[in-house]
């Protein structure tokens, strides 16, 4: 059944522990999960202020750094957004709950590879390197099911929200896909270059397309709070907040356009 409950994040003069009651409990898990997640990229950023090593290449304390960081905040920023889109409850506790068991699944892997020293994508070189790379490749397809699901649901039916959140939203989530398939092409190249025997040409390989990847990402964040902001903290009309974030859009899909040219040209 379909909800039109009004988002938790929407009421304003709230405590933040008011706030926190006032979510769903798959939106409590995953502010739970995705605030652990940020925690965990910070304690490592910790680790390699202290133990030093190579910031780039794929076997370095930035891996868990950035994708702990990303991972949580894309969570936060995913089951904040949900709470606008018109779907029932049942679906959304399933794709969130799911979300953020893969988003665990992802970040514990490359952390695990990480203190073991080893490459934690496209690694084939044992068979539990094997298993770890090909259960990230298998949650990352996962993560595109599930966010696709989303994504279509804020195009069926118009999302709640102030003005302009509902095409913040479909932005979002559009540019959000783009990212999430530069990371499947990513894979897929480097999956076929290891198993063809050319290991470092497939570490090469992804080079090309993550800054698309990067700057994609976190569209589904970036929109939909400059929305929530015009709403939260000006007296604008509506029609200029709905300009403004129309600008937002375009501005947002130059930097991904810039980011991808950049990729291919550096």
């Amino acid at each position: 059944m379909t909800t039109n409950r009004a988002p938790a994040y929407r009421i304003r003069g709230r405590t933040a522990h008011r706030a926190l009651r006032a979510l769903r409990p798959v939106e409590r898990v995953c502010v739970l999960v995705g605030g652990l997640l940020v925690v965990s990229g910070l304690v490592h950023l910790g680790v390699f202020a202290v133990d030093g090593g190579p910031w780039t290449g794929p076997v370095s304390w930035r891996k868990p750094v950035t994708f702990g960081l990303s991972f949580g905040v894309t969570l936060l920023a995913v089951a904040w957004v949900a709470s606008y889109l018109r779907v029932g409850e049942r679906t959304r506790a399933v794709v969130l709950g799911l979300f953020a068991a893969d988003c665990v699944l992802e970040v514990g892997g490359i952390t695990l590879q990480a203190w073991r020293r080893r490459p934690s994508h496209l690694n084939m070189e044992t068979s539990f390197d094997s298993a770890v790379s090909m259960s990230l490749a298998v949650g990352g397809g996962l993560l595109v099911v599930l966010l696709t699901v989303l994504a279509v649901a804020s195009f069926r039916q118009r999302p709640a929200g102030p003005a302009g959140m509902a095409l913040a939203l479909r932005a979002g989530f559009a540019i959000l896909l783009v990212g999430l398939v530069s990371g499947a092409v990513m894979i897929a190249r480097g999956v076929v270059l290891t198993r063809t025997g050319h290991q470092l040409d497939a570490y090469a390989s992804t080079a090309v397309l993550k800054p698309l990847h990067g700057v994609s990402l976190h569209a589904v964040l970036v929109l939909p709070a400059l929305a929530w902001l015009m709403a939260a903290r000006t007296a604008w009309r509506e029609d200029v907040r709905e300009r403004v974030v129309r600008g937002g859009v375009w501005v947002y899909g130059a930097a991904v356009a810039g980011a991808a040219a950049w990729g291919f040209l550096a």
